[in-house]
């Protein structure tokens, strides 16, 4: 990965380049969405929604919102209200095509997930579209059998998924792990 690039938090002067690179890469698919709708999705959850820049370049973007487990944002519909859940739907994550394959996803995806992690979150859900269940299956996503159907607006082939996050560092529910002492030469280890 180039040392110039740097992933940070969606500001205001990324929504010109976000959008068109959505538009490009959602458009053959059918699946793309007005401003206004991926405007509303980072809205409700400022602090999981990051791009990946290197110099003036947006390089690619990530929108995550709390969403009640098993349901999913509408695709053409803006958010009214975020929601209170410990879910966490990736809605978007996307690259731009001369930087895909070069790890960049999987930087955006650590972001998120280490933010997720840190706001307690138990959980990231997503919809895999376009043929991508195995980008997903591949980064520990499983299809999540009680999500209601995508629906039409996702595209034929979308999936459900969802990935368990680990508790926060220093949660009551963390145990660490048992310190190894070497077996006494009279023990068996």
């Amino acid at each position: 990965m180039s040392p110039d690039l740097r992933i940070r938090h969606l500001a205001d002067g990324d929504w010109d380049a976000l959008t068109a690179l959505e538009a490009a890469t959602y458009t053959p698919l059918g699946l793309s969405e007005d401003r206004a709708a991926l405007r509303s999705r980072a809205d409700a959850s400022p602090a999981t929604c990051f791009v990946a820049v290197r110099g003036d370049r947006l390089d690619g973007y990530l929108l995550a919102l709390p969403y009640p487990p098993h349901t999913h944002p509408h695709l053409t519909r803006a958010e009214q209200r975020p929601f209170a859940s410990r879910n966490l739907h990736l809605h978007d994550l996307v690259v731009a095509p001369p930087q895909r394959g070069r790890g960049l996803a999987r930087l955006l995806l650590h972001r998120l997930t280490a933010a997720a992690t840190a706001r307690g979150y138990t959980q990231i859900s997503l919809i895999a579209v376009g043929g991508s269940h195995p980008f997903w299956a591949a980064r520990g996503f499983t299809t999540d059998p009680r999500a209601a159907a995508p629906g039409p607006d996702y595209g034929p082939d979308a999936v459900c998924m969802v990935r368990p996050l680990p508790p926060p560092a220093g949660h009551p529910g963390v145990r660490r792990p048992a310190r190894h002492r070497p077996a006494a030469p009279h023990e068996v280890s």
